[in-house]
């Protein structure tokens, strides 16, 4: 297999979607089969892995809220010390990495140290919700912006964001990372205007086997997330667009409607 767009020595940040094997790109599942070592986030599940090859190594670098097993410093020296010995390095991502994905540090530091780093769009969580939902982020004359924050704050810091830009009834607002402070946002949220009817959809494990769908209103959205577990991945959307009836009939799905 040709490897013109993955020299020796060089690195690829791959996007790993959203879970569901199926959803990874044709030139990311290119990227993953050519790599000499792949480093892999804890969201990055088993039907992912499935296709490194067996003489790859892999190392699990285990990032994930509130429980990182490896500093992002770390992270960027094992990145680069790997390509600097000559291989083909594979940094996995869940979602896109582009997306809270700190991909901006992993790339400077490839490029501190003159080591080639690309970057390999993946399906962002938020994407991946509202399909399996059957809806959609945006509409016309609904849902005009689409606007993505993370609710992940640094220990004891208080959740810093503009309030009264993210209750713009005109967008929509996709909050990662956003179960434990899900009580933050709703206050906030009607704080700043938000009217507390707005529709929300929760979406846990969205594309996997697992996946759950829980719809309801903005007033009661810290009560809907009291079901999910604090190991599950959750994805907060907030916007009319996601009340209206749904394009697409979602398959092989447990929704729960709480209102």
């Amino acid at each position: 297999m040709p490897h013109d767009d993955f020299p020796a020595g060089s690195v690829w940040l791959v996007g790993a979607g959203p879970g569901d094997p199926d959803l990874l790109t044709r030139k990311a599942l290119r990227l993953i089969e050519a790599a000499d070592i792949v480093f892999y986030d804890a969201l990055v599940g088993p039907g992912i892995l499935d296709p490194i090859p067996a003489a790859t190594e892999r190392v699990s670098v285990g990032k994930r809220s509130g429980r990182h097993s490896r500093d992002q410093g770390t992270i960027d020296t094992l990145i680069v010390a790997a390509a600097q010995i000559g291989q083909r390095v594979v940094r996995l991502k869940g979602g896109d990495p582009a997306v809270f994905g700190r991909t901006a540090e992993e790339v400077a530091a490839c490029n501190v140290a003159g080591v080639p780093v690309r970057i390999c769009p993946g399906i962002t969580a938020a994407s991946a919700a509202v399909a399996a939902a059957g809806t959609s982020l945006t509409l016309r004359g609904v849902a005009r912006r689409l606007t993505l924050v993370t609710a992940h704050a640094q220990a004891g810091a208080p959740l810093d964001l503009d309030w009264r830009v993210l209750a713009d009834r005109d967008a929509t607002l996709g909050i990662y990372m956003g179960r434990t402070a899900a009580a933050t946002v709703t206050q906030q949220l009607l704080a700043a205007g938000r009217h507390p009817d707005t529709p929300v959809l929760v979406v846990v494990n969205a594309s996997l086997h697992d996946e759950r769908i829980i719809r309801g209103r903005l007033s009661s959205l810290a009560f809907l997330v009291e079901a999910i577990s604090a190991s599950d991945p959750a994805i907060l959307i907030v916007g009319e667009e996601v009340g209206t009836t749904p394009i697409a009939a979602p398959v092989r799905l447990r929704e729960a409607a709480r209102q």
